[in-house]
């Protein structure tokens, strides 16, 4: 079933038909007397509230309300995934992050654009493309306002939602925030000058700027198979800790700072830096640095894991829709909210500018799994086209995409069959570009 928000363009569709005021019903038994009118009506009326079907939904748990996984072990399965993405801190340790005592306001637009993207040789809106991929949360930001905003599988704003490796950014900001508190000193340092505890393994003698730019040259196979060194990875820092997981990559494939080569273990390095570096946890230091100053309305969580407490930075991280679109805004005004800045532009700059980027790492040139369309900044996916763009991303489908030339923001979360979403064979990655695509053109170029 599909939510949408209701606007003066997008009367908000219910479970409950509405009846024709032609339809009379006869009182203590009398008959019931229908116009030919009054059918033609009602069927009218019926059509207009239907409940438009969203993809697999019985699958992923409709008749059963979506539940939520009874344990954590289960929370990806189809039953449950719905459910269980919008609900991950019922299922496992976490911390919070406080919202602000100011919450930066986002006022809804007066009437909603007529958004149209192309794909698949037809023109399609924001609705279809709400019928056509399994996407759980969809909002459009523009100079602030939300213009657009839609809610699939009976979610609503008011859940938190998983980010996946959008986390990965957030970290990174953090890590620019302390860099700016005199905190870490320099991003050349190494990791292992912060956190000892990892001298003179591979990640620890990485410099921070290459853990930054996924460039450790660790040998690191990430495909989200239950083989790969990720899973590997996962299931030592789960039973030992995140310092003994950090321990068991032990080979370099190619010299630091070279290439690109992702891998969400780098990500947790980062996170233990930020955490020796600050002496605080990521939730209390990116929760004051970050998630208050940039007027988050609700509590965000954030999974730890249960030997040692720490983050699990790599994804794991969850909040409203509408927090992520003011995260979004954020960078978006390359760091500042109302004018004063809560990340130094600088370091927003040398996150998200592909010209600040080694050449190898820029849009068009980096090699990503066959690809060369995206490059990467500093935990931060860059986009090729005729201004600065760039997206958090993680997956299954979750994506914040900002156009700060055109102060434009897309927040997509969705429950993709697979890793990258294309499993279906809906092509959930080419879509979603196609709709980025679609919504830019309304207010800019490419």
């Amino acid at each position: 079933m599909l939510l949408f928000q209701a606007s003066s363009n997008h009367p908000q569709p219910t479970a409950t038909m509405t009846h024709s005021p032609l339809l009379m019903t006869a009182r203590l038994g009398r008959a019931v007397v229908l116009t030919t009118k009054a059918l033609a009506l009602g069927l009218a009326c019926l059509c207009a509230t239907a409940v438009l079907a969203a993809p697999d939904e019985d699958a992923l748990g409709k008749t059963a309300g979506f539940p939520v996984a009874p344990k954590y072990g289960q929370y990806q399965q189809e039953p449950y995934v719905v459910g269980s993405y919008t609900h991950m801190d019922s299922l496992h340790p976490h911390c919070t992050l406080s919202p602000s005592i100011k919450p930066l306001p986002l006022p809804k637009a007066a009437t909603e654009p007529a958004f149209r993207y192309k794909f698949d040789g037809k023109t399609l809106s924001l609705d279809d493309y709400m019928q056509r991929q399994r996407v759980t949360a969809l909002v459009v930001l523009k100079d602030g306002e939300i213009v657009a905003e839609r809610y699939g599988y009976e979610r609503t704003a008011n859940m938190r939602y998983l980010s996946n490796s959008m986390a990965k950014t957030i970290v990174a900001i953090g890590i620019g925030q302390a860099l700016d508190d005199g905190l870490i000193g320099s991003l050349e340092d190494t990791a292992a000058k912060y956190e000892p505890r990892i001298a003179g393994t591979l990640y620890g003698e990485t410099k921070i700027i290459d853990l930054l730019r996924m460039a450790s040259g660790a040998k690191f196979v990430e495909d989200y198979t239950t083989t790969d060194d990720r899973t590997t990875f996962n299931k030592v820092v789960r039973s030992k800790g995140a310092v003994d997981g950090i321990r068991s990559v032990t080979t370099r494939k190619s010299p630091s700072g070279e290439q690109f080569h992702y891998s969400s273990s780098q990500t947790q390095v980062l996170a233990l830096v930020l955490r020796a570096a600050t002496q605080k946890t990521l939730c209390n230091y990116i929760g004051e640095k970050l998630w208050q100053p940039l007027g988050a309305e609700s509590t965000a969580s954030w999974l730890t894991n249960v030997p040692d407490q720490v983050e699990l930075a790599s994804g794991n991280f969850n909040a409203t829709p509408r927090d992520y679109a003011r995260l979004g805004w954020l960078l978006a005004n390359d760091g500042a909210r109302d004018g004063k800045s809560v990340i130094s532009k600088d370091y927003v700059m040398r996150m998200t500018d592909p010209n600040l980027q080694p050449p190898q790492f820029r849009p068009g040139a980096m090699q990503n799994h066959g690809s060369t369309y995206q490059g990467y900044g500093l935990q931060t996916w860059l986009l090729p086209g005729s201004h600065r763009k760039f997206a958090l991303q993680g997956v299954y489908g979750q994506g914040i995409f900002v156009s700060p030339d055109l102060k434009l923001v897309i927040v997509h979360m969705a429950v993709g069959k697979d890793a990258r979403g294309n499993a279906s064979g809906t092509n959930m990655g080419a879509e979603r570009d196609a709709m980025w695509r679609g919504v830019v053109a309304r207010y800019g170029n490419w």
